[in-house]
């Protein structure tokens, strides 16, 4: 199993930093450093990246256009999270690796941020027509949290401050720009909320349709709005069954929507077969958790993808 394969992964890699904790120790601090800040993925970096500026050494692990869902550490990940002043990741299933490397760091471990602990986090939801997972990838009395807490503006919000709070400690003396920083960068998620807070309470219908996964329930819980989709947020199926295809189908038809969504590296394949079966137009809905590598040399931003999504949701509900 990946969890057992990655624990004795980890379980090596302390052996082999044990033995080289000397030289790390007596590593030169007469040059000055930059905040060390290593990230699990797209959105702990953006804002990460927001609050320290150019203060901070920032790594994002993902590679970017990858899957999140299929992301194994690398001995290399490792040494950086180790060797960081600041580690963020979202935690949940997929981040079990991260939880038992901190626990076998102990005292060296980094400060860490975990996303599932600075918000009110909910459980993953199989609602009626989705395509659910194998039941033998997960036991039947086990719930699995929904990872994607970034995707409401509110959580984005606090965890832009929490990560203020946190580097503010870690770097005191640099402590007014990063509050600085947050602060913009907040008013900023602030006014993607206006946004799509005013296209809800004055759309036509609160349904929305993907024709896909749907890592979107914070968001979707935030503005009140109804949803259906081919999968759960962190399902790993790529094909439908039929009965979701017909359900979906059919939903789309007998509540008239405009738009079916497809997310972010998808092929859209399901989301076409809707699309050609209704005359629906398909459209991305970005749940902001990687991007590519043109669009983060770009400088894309949870921000500028967000307000992508909002001209998307626009379209949806009118």
């Amino acid at each position: 199993m990946k969890t057992s394969i990655i624990s004795v992964f980890i379980t090596s890699f302390i052996i082999l930093s044990s033995v080289t904790l000397l030289s790390c120790n007596a590593k030169s601090t007469s040059k000055a450093k930059s905040l060390t800040v290593v990230t699990s993925m797209f959105p702990q970096y953006d804002f990460a990246r927001a609050v320290t500026g150019d203060k901070s050494d920032l790594t994002m692990l993902l590679k970017p256009g990858s899957e999140s869902h299929s992301y194994e550490p690398t001995p290399k990940d490792m040494k950086k999270i180790q060797d960081a002043d600041l580690f963020i990741y979202t935690g949940g299933e997929n981040d079990v690796w991260a939880d038992t490397l901190l626990e076998s760091l102990g005292t060296k471990a980094p400060h860490t941020l975990k996303l599932l602990e600075l918000v009110d986090a909910v459980e993953e939801e199989i609602i009626e027509g989705m395509t659910a997972e194998d039941e033998e990838e997960h036991d039947e009395d086990e719930s699995e949290l929904d990872e994607h807490v970034w995707t409401s503006p509110l959580n984005a919000i606090k965890i832009v401050q929490a990560v203020c709070d946190e580097v503010c400690k870690i770097d005191e003396a640099n402590a007014s720009f990063y509050k600085a920083n947050a602060s913009a960068y907040i008013s900023q998620i602030e006014k993607l909320d206006e946004q799509f807070s005013s296209i809800t309470q004055n759309a036509k219908r609160n349904v929305i349709v993907f024709g896909d996964r749907f890592p979107l329930r914070y968001f979707a819980d935030t503005y009140g709005l109804s949803y259906y989709a081919a999968f759960p947020g962190c399902a790993t199926d790529v094909e439908a069954s039929a009965a979701t295809i017909k359900f979906l189908i059919n939903k789309v038809k007998n509540e008239n929507i405009p738009v079916v969504f497809t997310i972010e590296f998808s092929n859209g394949k399901i989301a076409d077969t809707l699309c050609e079966s209704t005359g629906a137009r398909k459209l991305e809905f970005h749940s902001c958790h990687n991007v590519s590598a043109d669009d983060l040399k770009k400088g894309e931003t949870y921000v500028s993808i967000m307000q992508r999504n909002v001209s998307a949701l626009e379209a949806a509900l009118n």
